[in-house]
């Protein structure tokens, strides 16, 4: 018996449960893209399985909606996989432990100790119960599942789309019901690759700087929400210990699993001559973090533990060009949109802090985003100039386009009727700071008519994502009466 047996829609939760059971983190789609073709290969259905793991599904239309034009339906496999310090399960190989959370307002689903996954296992699992329901009306059906769209939308970026004759789509990568998304920023992943040197350890005692207890989030819908971001935090923490121990030197740093998270923990190995007071630094800053982000991150806590003595640390230069270069990036918001009251243009997180010995550097990703192309390349220019005067370089994977708001849309006409005639209300229609996969697809596919939409997610690449489970549901029933009318 499963955990979400009894809940409704029945069908899509019992496919989101199996998904939940296939470890599918970026990067780890195999299993889950094999996964979905034999779903299709089962029920006879036409499928293409790239080199990439993508999957496109076919499936002809029903009822009197068979002799419609095609509409792509379109979500990625691939889920952000995050998890509280406690929890030791290991999310490449291990399924996710679901719980239903049930009080008088609402009944949620949520993971123990780790990311659900909802963005966007609910969008395969959506696709999944239509594709094995034939009693459901529906035009002919082009079911895209991408990869890797967390980590840059490289599945979508690499797809040949030649294969998808529907110039109508609707994206299932939303998380707020009522929105319907017809807009949202470009971005690109941008590491910073700073080199050091290292010297042997002949003295002094080796300790553990870390930021802790933040709360984390997305760094696109969560990114004006004002949260503390370790890798940033650690850059003042070693700074301030710096300007109390000259000998500081650092041995490792690392922070953040995804570019696209707001860092909940970094760690720092240094080595010091005057580990006392560099304890009472640590404390003093807690102090002040506290009262500055009173609000957002009551927990944060810069400790001080004591660490084995590397064989190796940084030289006191490379030291200062890393501290350096955490105190001064860019980082969170950049610039408001002049166009739309309250949306972020531009911003960049710095998800990923990690020393790469094998290439004797620290490397700092980021994932710059904008709705505006010409901000987005400041950016990235103002990281290379930055980077290049601290002796280093970047580089740049995953860039997609900004999709821009189409002032003529049937199917945003078609689904705000039939949220109308659901809701009683008209849907909110939105731009979004967080990239969807929509701009590459309208990129790839002229005259593409595209919304995004999803039921109600929480607290999306942190361990305390939850999904409501009457959301899912409404969802389902604007998913399929929309489908309906196309």
């Amino acid at each position: 018996m499963g955990v979400l047996d009894g809940f409704e829609p029945r069908k899509v939760l019992k496919y989101f449960e199996e998904i939940c059971g296939i470890p599918h983190g970026s990067g780890n789609t195999k299993q889950i893209s094999d996964y979905l073709a034999g779903f299709a290969a089962e029920r006879g259905l036409r499928y293409i399985q790239d080199e990439y793991n993508n999957v496109v599904i076919y499936q002809e239309g029903t009822g009197d909606r068979a002799g419609s034009a095609p509409v792509i339906l379109q979500g990625h496999m691939d889920m952000v996989c995050e998890k509280e310090d406690w929890c030791d399960k290991d999310m490449e190989h291990e399924h996710i432990d679901l719980e239903v959370t049930e009080t008088f307002e609402a009944a949620w689903i949520s993971a123990k100790g780790t990311t659900l996954g909802g963005d966007d296992g609910i969008a395969v699992a959506y696709m999944l119960a239509i594709l094995d329901s034939p009693e459901i009306v529906h035009p002919p059906l082009e079911c895209v599942f991408t990869v890797d769209e967390e980590i840059g939308m490289l599945g979508a970026a690499a797809m040949d789309m030649s294969c998808l004759s529907g110039r109508t789509m609707i994206n299932l990568d939303s998380e707020e019901e009522g929105y319907i998304l017809a807009s949202c920023a470009g971005g690109a992943t941008v590491t910073v690759h700073l080199p050091v040197m290292t010297d042997k350890t002949e003295s002094g005692t080796a300790l553990t700087v870390t930021v802790s207890g933040l709360y984390g989030g997305h760094s696109g819908t969560e990114i004006d929400k004002g949260r503390a971001i370790a890798n940033v935090v650690i850059g003042r923490a070693l700074y301030n210990i710096r300007k109390q121990d000259a000998t500081l030197r650092l041995a490792d740093i690392h922070g953040g699993l995804k570019d696209n998270a707001i860092s909940r923990r970094c760690d720092a190995v240094i080595v010091t001559e005057n580990p006392d007071g560099i304890r009472s630094v640590a404390e003093k800053l807690t102090e002040l973090l506290r009262n500055e982000y009173k609000y957002t991150e009551p927990g944060i806590q810069v400790s001080v533990t004591e660490s084995e003595m590397p064989e190796t640390a940084f030289d006191i230069y490379s030291t200062d060009r890393v501290i350096t270069a955490l105190m001064n990036l860019p980082y969170g918001i950049q610039s408001m949109s002049l166009d739309i009251k309250g949306l972020v243009e531009t911003s960049l997180n710095p998800g990923i802090l990690v020393t790469v010995p094998e290439d004797s550097e620290v490397q700092i990703s980021y994932s710059v985003r904008s709705s505006v192309g010409s901000r987005k390349q400041e950016l990235i220019d103002r990281l290379e100039s930055l980077a290049v005067f601290l002796d280093g370089y970047i580089t740049s994977m995953g860039d997609y386009p900004a999709w821009e708001y189409a002032p003529e849309s049937r199917l945003r006409d078609i689904i705000t009727e039939v949220f109308d005639e659901q809701y009683g209300r008209e849907p909110v229609v939105q731009a979004l700071h967080a990239g969807v996969e929509c701009g590459l697809f309208a990129g790839n596919l002229p005259g593409l008519d595209a919304v995004s939409i999803g039921p109600d997610m929480v607290d999306i690449h942190t361990p305390q994502e939850h999904m409501i489970i009457d959301s899912v549901q409404r969802t389902w029933e604007l998913l399929l009466e929309t489908l309906k009318r196309l």
